[in-house]
C-alpha cells in the first residue's frame, strides 16, 4: 500500500518482469534448436513480431474493456462475440491446458530421471513387459491421479513450489548464458556447431524439416515459445498511467524476449554440434534440455583442459541443475493447473449450462467433482498415446505436437472476436489501435500465421504416413471443440438459455 492507502501500482520494470516471466522458457530454446537448428531463429523472430506483439496489445484491450469481469477470457469472448462462442473458446482454451498436462506428466519422469541419474533413463524403464512408453505411460496416470487427490483437498501449500521454479529458472537462464561463454573464449570463438553461409539460417539439419511444408509448420512451435499473453491482459487496471506503461513494457519485454529466444538458440551452437550431439535417436524432445546441458557441461570442461572424468562429471552436473528448475516448475504448475482454469470457467461461465454436480464446490473450495472428471480425461489421452505402439522419439513429438497446436487454437477465437470486440459500445480506458480498419487488416494476418502453422502441422506427417500424429496432433481442439458446441446447445435448450447468443 502506498501513503494514501490505495494499491500500489504496477511500473513498467514490473510489467516487463511479469511478461517475461510468463512466456519465456529455455524449454523452448532447446525445442528449436533440435527441429530447425540456427534455422529456428528466423521463426522465431517473425514469431514475436507478428504474432506476440500485436496479440499482447489485443489482450491488453480485452482486459482494461473487461476489467471488472471475473470469468477472463470467458467475459472477454462472451462480451464479444456471445456466449454460445465464449463457451466454445474457452473450452477449447481449457481443452489446451489439459492436453499440456498429458504432455507434462510424461516428460515430468524424464526430469526426475535428469534429477537422480543424471541422464534420461526412461527409455530403458520397462515394468511387467510393458515398453518404456508405456511404462512412462501408466506413470503419468497414477501422477494424474495423485495431484487430483491432493488439489481437490485444497493442498494449495504445495503449489506454492512452483513460485521457487521461477528462481531456480532465473539461475539456469544465467548459468547457460556464462558457461557459454566461457566455451566460446577457451575455444577462440571456434563455434561447434559452423556456419556456412546464410543457407545455414534458413535450412535445417534434422531431417524431418527438410520440405517447405515442414518447414513451415515449425511456425507452430515458435507461436507456441510466445503463448500466455492471455494471462497478462487483465492487469491494465493496476497500472499507473496504462495508456502509456503497457505499450512501453511490451515493447521492452518484446525485444528482450525475442532477442533472448535469437540469442539463446545460436548460443547452443557455440558449444554443441548438431550431428555428433543431438542427431541421435537417443535425443526426443522430451530430454533434449537435459542432453544440451549435459554437452554444454563437457565441453566447458574440455574447452577449459580438465580430465575426461572431470568434463562428464560437470556434464551431470549442469544437468542436474536443469533438472531441479524444471522438477520445481513442473509441479508447482500441474498443482495449480489442475484446478485453477477449470474453476474459472465453471464459475465464469452461465451455471445453468452446467450439470449440478460439476458447479459444486467442496469443503476446501474446490470443483472436485469437475477435476475428478477432468483428470479421467487426460489419464484416458495418456493411455491412448502411451499404448499408441510409438518409440519414446515419435511419443515425445506426439505430445509436443499435441501441446502446441492445442495452445494456439484458442487464438483463433480471442483474435477473431477482436473486430467484433472493437464494434461494442464499451468503455475502452485502453486503446492502442485506434483506426479499425488497420486493426481488422492485422487480425487477418495473424488469423492467416495460426491456421497456416496449424494447417501444416498436421499436414507434415499425413505426407509421411505418419497417421497417428497427424490424428493426435489435430484431434484434441476439434474434438473439444465439437464436444463443447453440442454441450452447449443442448444444456441451452435444456435450460431457455438463447443458443443463438
Amino acid at each position: 500500500m502506498d501513503n494514501n492507502g490505495s494499491s500500489k501500482k504496477i511500473t513498467t520494470f514490473g510489467l516487463v518482469t511479469m511478461i517475461i516471466t510468463a512466456i519465456f522458457g529455455f524449454g523452448n530454446v532447446s525445442n528449436a534448436y533440435l527441429q530447425m537448428g540456427y534455422g529456428s531463429i528466423i521463426w522465431y523472430a517473425l514469431a514475436g513480431i507478428l504474432f506476440f506483439f500485436p496479440c499482447g496489445l489485443m489482450m491488453a484491450e480485452y482486459g482494461s474493456a473487461f476489467k471488472e469481469a471475473k470469468g477472463g477470457i470467458y467475459s472477454w469472448l462472451a462480451g464479444s462475440i456471445g456466449e454460445r462462442w465464449a463457451f466454445v473458446g474457452t473450452f477449447v482454451w481449457l481443452a489446451s491446458w489439459i492436453v499440456w498436462m498429458v504432455s507434462t506428466s510424461s516428460r515430468i519422469w524424464i526430469t526426475f530421471s535428469a534429477l537422480i541419474f543424471g541422464k534420461d533413463t526412461t527409455q530403458s524403464w520397462r515394468v511387467m513387459g510393458l515398453s518404456s512408453t508405456e511404462t512412462i505411460g501408466i506413470l503419468g496416470i497414477i501422477l494424474i491421479l495423485a495431484i487430483t487427490f491432493l488439489s481437490s483437498r485444497g493442498m494449495n501449500a504445495i503449489a506454492r513450489i512452483g513460485s521457487l521454479g521461477g528462481i531456480f529458472t532465473i539461475a539456469v537462464n544465467i548459468i547457460f548464458i556464462v558457461v557459454s561463454f566461457t566455451v566460446l573464449f577457451a575455444n577462440h570463438f571456434q563455434l561447434a556447431e559452423p556456419i556456412h553461409g546464410l543457407k545455414t539460417f534458413i535450412t535445417s539439419p534434422n531431417p524431418q524439416f527438410q520440405t517447405p511444408i515442414a518447414i513451415v509448420s515449425f511456425v507452430v512451435y515458435a507461436i507456441f515459445a510466445y503463448g500466455g499473453m492471455e494471462s497478462l491482459g487483465s492487469v491494465t487496471d493496476s497500472m499507473d498511467n496504462p495508456q502509456k506503461t503497457f505499450p512501453r513494457g511490451l515493447i521492452i519485454a518484446s525485444v528482450f524476449t525475442i532477442g533472448a529466444y535469437v540469442l539463446m538458440i545460436f548460443m547452443i551452437g557455440w558449444s554443441v554440434n548438431y550431428h555428433d550431439n543431438l542427431g541421435t535417436n537417443a535425443t526426443n524432445l522430451g530430454n533434449v534440455t537435459y542432453a544440451i546441458f549435459n554437452d554444454i557441461g563437457v565441453e566447458t570442461g574440455t574447452a577449459l583442459g580438465w580430465s575426461h572424468a572431470a568434463a562428464l562429471g560437470f556434464g551431470v552436473t549442469m544437468t542436474r541443475i536443469v533438472a531441479i528448475a524444471q522438477t520445481v516448475g513442473f509441479l508447482g504448475a500441474l498443482f495449480i493447473l489442475m484446478y485453477s482454469p477449470i474453476k474459472a470457467f465453471i464459475l465464469g461461465s452461465d451455471p445453468k449450462l452446467w450439470p449440478a454436480k460439476l458447479t459444486k464446490l467442496n469443503k476446501a473450495g474446490m470443483p472436485a467433482n469437475a477435476m475428478w472428471l477432468q483428470a479421467i480425461v487426460v489419464c484416458v489421452i495418456v493411455f491412448l498415446v502411451a499404448f499408441g505402439g510409438n518409440a519414446a522419439q515419435g511419443f515425445y513429438t506426439i505430445l509436443t505436437d499435441m501441446a502446441n497446436v492445442s495452445t494456439c487454437f484458442p487464438y483463433l477465437f480471442l483474435v477473431g472476436a477482436f473486430p467484433f470486440f472493437k464494434k461494442k459500445n464499451l468503455d475502452y480506458p485502453f486503446v492502442v489501435f485506434k483506426n479499425r480498419l488497420w486493426a481488422n487488416i492485422l487480425v487477418v494476418v495473424v488469423e492467416i500465421i495460426l491456421i497456416v502453422g496449424i494447417l501444416f502441422t498436421f499436414v507434415q506427417p499425413l505426407l509421411e504416413h505418419d497417421y497417428q500424429t497427424a490424428f493426435w496432433t489435430i484431434a484434441g481442439p476439434f474434438f473439444f471443440a465439437i464436444v463443447a458446441l453440442v454441450f452447449y446447445q443442448i444444456s441451452a435448450r435444456r435450460h431457455n438459455v438463447d443458443p443463438n447468443e
